[in-house]
């Protein structure tokens, strides 16, 4: 007995899964960019307010 053959509904759900992985892996992306930009940045100090505490 062979269980090869997939329910239309797991077709479906992997396809959303992969939209939502695929979302997921932007989002971090973009954060991560701005962090290393920011980071990056020439003129990039800690604020003065949080030196002096």
């Amino acid at each position: 007995m062979s269980f090869d053959r997939q329910h239309e509904i797991h077709t479906r759900r992997f396809g959303r899964n992969l939209g939502v992985g695929a979302v997921l892996l932007m989002l971090v992306g973009i954060v991560f960019g701005l962090t290393v930009v920011k980071v990056t940045h020439v003129e990039f100090e800690v604020p003065s307010d949080e030196v002096s505490k």
